[in-house]
């Protein structure tokens, strides 16, 4: 409870950066996206509003030409009634309007009368409609210009303003100019309609708007994969730092425990050594006394043996308890490692074993307790036969990296299982049905003393890898 109450303190207040950071990051997006469409409706608008503008001079230009080049010679020069039907003043209408609008991006042109039929266009078979002008028509007979904006496509076209076609229509009137016919200045005498396909300039805004677009969405994707990251490694920072807690707790309890047993182990084992001495000697004397007398018995070697061994085990938890001080010289590690494989040799044949080595040259010396390096590397050999069968192999392996020395005890026998590798280095867990299950402990403590590292862990193949890290 205490360990997920700790890790909570850490992650909470992370989690609430966290959360408001991607909340911004979303809400700087929104409003991004926001803004540039507000920017392209403003760019449309302006656009319309220029189009417009440039239909009033166009259809001011187009009025200021039919009088002057139109009505004039006729109603003037000809002294005739206007007749579009008369083919010479359609011809000379189509003339004058085609003439002028030659240049600009006019799609369509047409002229209604008084009776709002229609007069001219540049479809034909459209002259002569009725009624074909509507309400802007009346507004236009009104002395009143007026322009509105037409857009086709499909729904999901219309409603992402990306229509395939936008075109502008404008109706005005057409009426005299004071200074060409001031008698008939004033009177609307017909309607001009002109259509202005303005599909390319709309297209240009809608790529600009896709293109503001997606260049927020490239850069808060930029951002977002750069928070991510920032985010993600601030998790793992947290996470380690928790689990690096959770570690030092454990071991701080962990050292808690060993001290308290460490303390009642020394004082136990001082208090049982001296009778187990007097039991010792004593019975040396009674086996003395009894071959003396000629008795056989081999109660007196019982008690010896079993005095001894008892001796063994206090001497283990001594050393568990209250770890030596190394005494420290210059020494060699591979002659420390010939000594032992010497001191092995009986075993070793009786049991068909074989020790490889592969030993760097140039070794050098380092500053170690020889005898306390001799214990731990003999201790871990006999693990290591113990695990072995007929004709096994050990290889030892030496090198030095990086001012220290590497020891490597490989042996190829069956290796040890997750759940007991997991315990191996627990105070007093032994599969074994004698030992006290302090052996590793106490190796583990004379590396540490010489400020090394021990690390058991299983080969790929078969067999157990003991690596023993000493700096020189």
């Amino acid at each position: 409870m205490l360990k997920k109450s700790n890790n909570l303190k850490g992650v909470k207040p992370f989690r609430l950066v966290k959360f408001f950071t991607f909340s911004s990051l979303i809400i700087m997006f929104t409003a991004t996206i926001v803004i540039s469409a507000l920017n392209a409706h403003w760019v449309r608008n302006i656009l319309l509003e220029k189009n417009k503008e440039y239909a009033s001079l166009l259809v001011e230009n187009l009025n200021h030409q039919i009088f002057s080049r139109f009505m004039v010679p006729i109603v003037i020069g000809q002294k005739k009634e206007i007749r579009l039907r008369d083919k010479e003043q359609y011809l000379l209408m189509d003339n004058v309007v085609r003439s002028t609008l030659h240049s600009f991006n006019v799609e369509m042109v047409t002229i209604y009368g008084k009776d709002n039929i229609v007069s001219y266009s540049f479809d034909e078979s459209i002259i002569g409609q009725e009624n074909a002008g509507g309400v802007h028509y009346e507004k236009a007979m009104k002395k009143e210009a007026t322009s509105r904006l037409v857009q086709q496509g499909s729904f999901l076209e219309l409603l992402f303003w990306f229509p395939q076609e936008t075109k502008i229509t404008t109706f005005a009137p057409i009426r005299a100019e004071k200074k060409v016919l001031p008698k008939f200045a004033g009177p609307v005498s017909g309607v001009v309609e002109i259509i202005q396909d303005v599909s390319d300039d709309y297209k240009k805004v809608f790529k600009i708007q896709g293109l503001i677009v997606g260049s927020c969405s490239v850069v808060m994707g930029i951002l977002f994969i750069v928070l991510r990251f920032v985010v993600k490694h601030g998790e793992k920072i947290i996470e380690r730092r928790a689990e690096e807690r959770m570690r030092l707790e454990e071991k701080l309890r962990q050292a808690e425990h060993l001290s308290a047993i460490g303390e009642m182990t020394a004082g136990v084992s001082h208090e049982i050594r001296n009778p187990l001495g007097i039991i010792n000697s004593s019975a040396q004397l009674l086996k003395k006394k009894m071959e003396k007398l000629d008795a056989k018995s081999s109660i007196p070697d019982i008690i010896v043996e079993e005095s001894a061994r008892l001796n063994n085990i206090i001497t283990d938890f001594l050393d568990f308890a209250k770890p030596k001080v190394p005494d420290l010289h210059p020494c060699r590690i591979e002659e420390i490692i010939e000594k032992n494989i010497a001191y092995l040799t009986p075993q070793i044949e009786d049991n068909n074993f074989k020790i490889t080595k592969e030993i760097s040259s140039h070794l050098p010396e380092i500053f170690a307790d020889s005898s306390m390096l001799y214990q731990a590397f003999l201790n871990i050999l006999i693990n290591a036969f113990q695990s072995l069968k007929d004709s096994g192999c050990i290889t030892i392996r030496i090198a030095y990296d990086s001012n220290h020395i590497i020891v490597n005890f490989i042996d190829n026998g069956e290796g040890i299982s997750e759940e007991i590798l997991k315990k191996i280095w627990t105070p007093f867990f032994t599969t074994k049905d004698t030992g006290t299950g302090l052996g590793l402990g106490i190796v583990k403590n004379m590396i540490e003393a010489h400020n090394g590292t021990i690390t058991i862990k299983n080969m790929e193949t078969n067999g157990a890898n003991v690596e023993i890290t000493i700096p020189v």
